[in-house]
């Protein structure tokens, strides 16, 4: 495995970090493919997998955490605010077509479950894209909020988010939820079993930095978002 270690400027001026890995098998500036992951996902979740295969296809390839995630920088910690994450995605763009390897003309966007409705997003927005790739996109907030909870669970977490809203403007420390639950009736970002399971047994395996916390204003951002 062939790669480099980066960072780059996020908005805010927060530093991100990530990996670069090179197009294998070309002497020429070749097309770049941005990686980026899903709800509380860390880029040891498998990403490194999809960039060596990029790479080894003659492209290169950058995978890199959120803001707030991970081994990038950024507060409140275990926080997703969309519209920072897809704005990130274009700062990495910034950052890759000003590498000497990268062909600034060819460049695509990768993104997987929340961060599959940055894809769309991004390459709506910014016509240096010239290919997107959005694997099972997150694509509406309100919908989604309504399907995954009960529905008399959802006037119980709207009455917490408020809360939550009213404490932060008094200075008050987040309210923090967990990213999946074992038990698909608590309360989780995520209540899914099988995202419990994925998550879990990844992190278990391969990603000892990613955490079970969440924001709770993670899921408010989250409704509210709309690709």
């Amino acid at each position: 495995m062939n790669r480099e270690d980066i960072e780059f400027k996020g908005e805010g001026d927060v530093t991100l970090r990530g990996w670069f890995y090179p197009a294998q098998n070309t002497t020429t500036p070749a097309p770049v493919i941005i990686l980026v992951h899903g709800m509380s996902g860390v880029k040891e979740m498998h990403l490194d997998d999809y960039a060596n295969v990029f790479a080894e296809a003659g492209l290169n390839a950058i995978a890199y955490d959120h803001q707030n995630f991970g081994d990038s920088d950024g507060t409140p910690r275990q926080e997703l605010d969309p519209v920072l994450q897809y704005r990130d995605i274009r700062n990495a763009i910034s950052y890759a077509i000003a590498r000497p390897e990268v062909d600034g003309n060819r460049v695509g966007v990768w993104g997987t479950s929340f961060a599959g409705g940055h894809a769309l997003m991004v390459a709506a927005i910014d016509k240096r894209v010239k290919a997107v790739v959005a694997q099972v996109p997150f694509v509406s907030g309100p919908e989604t909020l309504v399907r995954l909870l009960r529905g008399d669970f959802l006037l119980h977490v709207r009455d917490n988010l408020a809360a939550d809203r009213a404490n932060r403007f008094h200075d008050g420390a987040p309210a923090m939820l967990p990213a999946v639950s074992p038990d698909p009736m608590g309360q989780a970002a995520m209540p899914q079993t099988d995202a419990y399971e994925w998550f879990t047994k990844t992190a278990a395996l391969r990603a000892p930095n990613w955490k079970n916390e969440m924001t709770a204003r993670s899921l408010e951002l989250a409704s509210e978002y709309d690709p």
